[in-house]
């Protein structure tokens, strides 16, 4: 696996993240936005606008390591329930949105629970059948569990606020990011064969350094003796 494309991969995920949470912190808490407007406050609405991009950053890398999370887990899992880990992956989505409408906090309205958990399983149906599309049709399950169970986790750390604003700040930003991740992955892990090649002459060099040293070494020894 080429590093300089992991090293690209999670920073532009991070900037895809911040901008897509910046840009929804416009419509969300447009009443911020608007009382540093009118009247128009420069160092105020920069304050606002860092405040929500920040916020936006953190939660973009806490889907990060939700999805390097999620990596381990897929592999554990495959070891571990073998056949089995498809079909314990749709008894957890399954959880997961159930615990989405019925083990949130009482404070938010039933209906916001039910469209936000109605709208997470919509767009994990999307995504994971883009990626079913992109390589095959066991690859379905795995991203519909990343979608909904990876995300309803990373969700949950506000959902006890029961602020609906933040949520949807949280929620936009990680839907974005891990639809990211999930489909781009496999362009990231790919190893083209131009890199083959590269890979392959850099252990030859290594491999020729490495016998000219061993012979001048056993060299070296017989001189002495």
């Amino acid at each position: 696996m080429d590093s300089r494309k992991i090293v690209h991969f999670f920073f532009k995920t991070f900037f895809i993240g911040g901008i897509v949470g910046f840009i929804a912190s416009f419509f969300i808490k447009s009443a911020e936005y608007g009382a540093v407007l009118s009247p128009f406050d420069a160092k105020e609405l920069l304050g606002v606008a860092l405040f929500f991009l920040g916020y936006a950053f953190v939660f973009t890398v806490i889907a990060q390591t939700g999805f390097f999370a999620y990596l381990f887990v897929h592999r554990y899992g495959q070891g571990f329930f073998k056949s089995f880990w498809p079909t314990v992956q749709v008894l957890l989505i399954v959880f997961a949105l159930f615990d989405l409408i019925y083990f949130t906090s009482d404070e938010l309205s039933l209906g916001f629970k039910i469209t936000t958990t109605i709208s997470l399983l919509v767009i994990g149906l999307i995504v994971a059948y883009f990626k079913m599309k992109q390589s095959n049709g066991t690859a379905f399950i795995p991203a519909l569990f990343f979608m909904v169970v990876i995300t309803a986790l990373e969700l949950s750390l506000v959902l006890r606020a029961a602020d609906i604003s933040f949520i949807l700040l949280m929620l936009i930003p990680a839907l974005a990011v891990n639809s990211y991740q999930l489909l781009t992955l496999q362009k990231v892990t790919h190893v083209d064969e131009e890199h083959k090649r590269r890979i392959e002459e850099r252990r030859e060099q290594y491999r020729k350094a490495r016998e000219a040293k061993n012979k001048q070494q056993s060299h070296k020894e017989k001189t002495k003796k």
